[in-house]
């Protein structure tokens, strides 16, 4: 890449930042560097995607160790959700938690390596990550684009769409800011070639067997009670809802035993209940929707969704609160969520009473089918036996 078209990407950056309200002061000299000018509408958006230039490299000391501290996958990718809408300026100049705020910095901080972070050159060399194929992808793996400089970008794995696998959740750092997006598979086209690439200190999480057994229970929309089954057999009431609310229930706060809740379609509203028993309302859905929860990123508390019969459509609502939608279902069918293969974060399926299946999708984006149940009956799905 020639001296001048990192030039015009430092500009474009600099501009950016300006334009959303901030004002980057000026950085201290460095060679081949000039101040920077307003860039133009074309430049402005080009650096929407890719990489828009790195700082100085952690590499010499990644060298030493060869590899960074063991991460579980789900950690990186909570680590990664942690600097979505912070409203971070991409400065390869600065820092923030001392990782530089530039697309490798950002994947860096997201693996837990040592700070400022590594530049894209560097994480294969450096021992710290090898390449892998496409059907390795798992989430909390990379795409790596590991040329030089500006020319050079990474985005860390969060998971296929579908089971097509032509389009993925993609954490990135770009010119315009923290992304947690859909992208087609490897990368939009234009920026270079990219390759799967997976953390050498990453770790599948640890399954957990949990307290115990799940439960059963009922929503009684004539009273607006939910009749709570416990281990011993014992009855427990709350109310929590009335008529024509549909049930919904999940760890809400991510501590303690799973919450109950409602989702009201005449509002479109979802009202939660938290340990503490103080109420929580999110508005996600609308009239005709059918409401989900489970956790759908892999870390934190669990989220709340909803199936659309009309489209065919999961809405899913992330721990940053941003949306992922995927088509898995049809007309008729009903919504089930639950963690399917055991590993990584829950996922969504459905009830097809036409047909008197369970279509589950796992974490790869493929379909599982399952004949269990006839025309009439409703869906449920939790661990029974409280093994994995």
């Amino acid at each position: 890449m020639s001296i001048q078209r990192v030039l015009t990407r430092a500009q474009a950056v600099a501009a950016a930042a300006a334009l959303i309200g901030g004002i980057i002061a000026a950085t201290p000299a460095v060679a081949a560097d000039s101040a920077p000018s307003a860039p133009s509408a074309a430049e402005l958006a080009r650096i929407d995607k890719g990489g828009a230039g790195q700082g100085k490299s952690a590499a010499a000391a990644a060298r030493l160790t060869a590899a960074g501290p063991q991460i579980s996958r789900s950690q990186a990718i909570q680590r990664a959700s942690s600097w979505v809408g912070k409203g971070l300026e991409y400065n390869w100049y600065r820092t923030y938690q001392g990782y530089r705020t530039d697309c490798s910095g950002y994947v860096s901080m997201a693996w837990n390596l040592g700070t400022p972070g590594l530049t894209t050159p560097d994480f294969v060399p450096s021992g710290v990550a090898s390449w892998i194929n496409k059907s390795q992808l798992k989430p909390g793996d990379a795409l790596l684009n590991d040329a030089a400089g500006a020319s050079g970008h990474i985005v860390l794995f969060g998971g296929w769409t579908d089971s097509s696998q032509t389009a993925y959740s993609g954490y990135e750092f770009t010119g315009s800011g923290v992304h947690h997006r859909t992208i087609p598979y490897p990368y939009f086209p234009g920026y270079g070639t990219f390759k799967p690439v997976r953390n050498n200190s990453i770790v599948d999480d640890a399954t957990n067997p949990g307290p115990g057994p799940d439960n059963v229970g009922v929503f009684r929309p004539s009273t607006g009670e939910f009749h709570l089954r416990y281990d011993d057999g014992s009855l427990a009431k709350v109310s929590w809802g009335e008529a024509g609310d549909l049930p919904v229930s999940g760890n809400f706060d991510g501590a303690g035993p799973d919450n109950i809740g409602v989702f009201r379609p005449s509002t479109g509203e979802f009202h939660l209940r938290m340990d503490d028993g103080s109420l929580t309302k999110v508005s996600w859905g609308e009239a005709g929707d059918l409401p989900v929860s489970a956790n759908w990123d892999g870390s934190g508390p669990d989220n709340v969704g909803i199936f659309r019969p009309s489209t065919g459509e999961f809405h899913l609502r992330m721990d940053d609160g941003s949306l992922t939608k995927i088509s898995w279902g049809q007309a008729g069918d009903l919504p089930v969520s639950a963690n399917f293969d055991g590993a990584g974060p829950d996922n969504i399926g459905i009830f097809r009473p036409s047909t008197g299946e369970f279509h589950l999708r796992m974490d790869d984006g493929s379909l599982t089918k399952l004949g269990w149940g006839e025309n009439g009956d409703l869906p449920v799905s939790a661990n029974w036996d409280a093994r994995r």
